[in-house]
Formats: structure tokens, C-alpha cells, sequence
């Protein structure tokens, strides 16, 4: 660690948590998104290539193809994936992006459970847990004199 002997001061960045739980939650917020943006793009490669992989209900309330619940897991996979990838740099974008993506992602989800309903749960409990990480309170940051 350097000393602040020569007068000069370090620069703290708007990215430190309150305590080292906020910083690993949000570390484990960016791993999840993007391991669950990883299996959305599988997820949607699948439905869009076999749709004969997922059974259908029918009279359902929401019917729509498979083909297009594939095209919809596919795009937001990635773009999950990619602001995932955002959070491992601190982006602060990347942090309303990725409550956003989270939000979405629960909503795709939750009218995804006819076709999967386990997998749909889980990821249904792991979206609402990178939203709370994602919304725990940060430190501002304090100038240095």
C-alpha cells in the first residue's frame, strides 16, 4: 500500500460499496447474469432450431410460436450476457441495465412456465436476486483532503 507522504491523494471511484457484502453481491450479480444470459442464448437456439424439444399446453393464455419465444430468449440472453460482462467492469450503466434486463428477463420468464416450469422458477428466483444486488446501497464517494 503507498503512503500519502508526498501529498498526494488517492481517487476513490463512485463504484465502492458500503461494506465488502454490497461489492461480492454485486460481483455474484454480474456472474449470475452472465451465466443466465449464457443459457437464455441456449434457450433460444433451442426453441428456434426444435421445437419439438419443449412441450406445448394448449389453451394456453399466452400462445405464441415457439419459434418467436426462441427469437425473444435469444436477443435478451444477450443483451444479459453483455451487460453482465458491463458489471465486471463497474459500468454504472451497466447497473440500470442490468435491473432492466432483470425485470424483463423475470416477465419472459414467467410466461415461459408452460413450456419449462422448473427452469423457469429458478431463473424467475435468480432475476429477483440480481435485482436486489443490484439495488443495495453504494458509498458515494467522500473527497480525500
Amino acid at each position: 500500500m503507498a503512503s500519502n507522504v508526498g501529498g498526494t491523494h488517492q481517487q476513490r471511484t463512485g463504484w465502492e460499496a458500503r461494506s465488502t457484502w454490497a461489492t461480492g453481491w454485486t460481483a455474484a450479480a454480474a456472474v449470475l447474469m452472465t451465466f443466465g444470459g449464457i443459457m437464455a442464448i441456449f434457450e433460444g437456439i433451442s426453441a428456434i432450431a426444435h421445437d419439438d424439444v419443449f412441450v406445448t399446453t394448449r389453451n394456453f393464455t399466452y400462445a405464441f410460436s415457439l419459434t418467436g419465444w426462441g427469437w425473444i430468449h435469444l436477443i435478451l440472453g444477450a443483451l444479459v450476457l453483455a451487460a453482465g460482462l458491463a458489471l465486471f467492469s463497474g459500468a454504472a450503466w451497466a447497473r440500470a441495465t442490468g435491473i432492466a434486463l432483470a425485470g424483463l428477463s423475470m416477465i419472459a420468464h414467467f410466461v415461459w412456465l408452460p413450456y419449462a416450469p422448473v427452469w423457469s422458477i429458478v431463473l424467475i428466483v435468480i432475476d429477483g436476486f440480481i435485482i436486489w444486488a443490484l439495488c443495495s446501497p453504494r458509498r458515494e464517494p467522500t473527497p480525500l483532503t
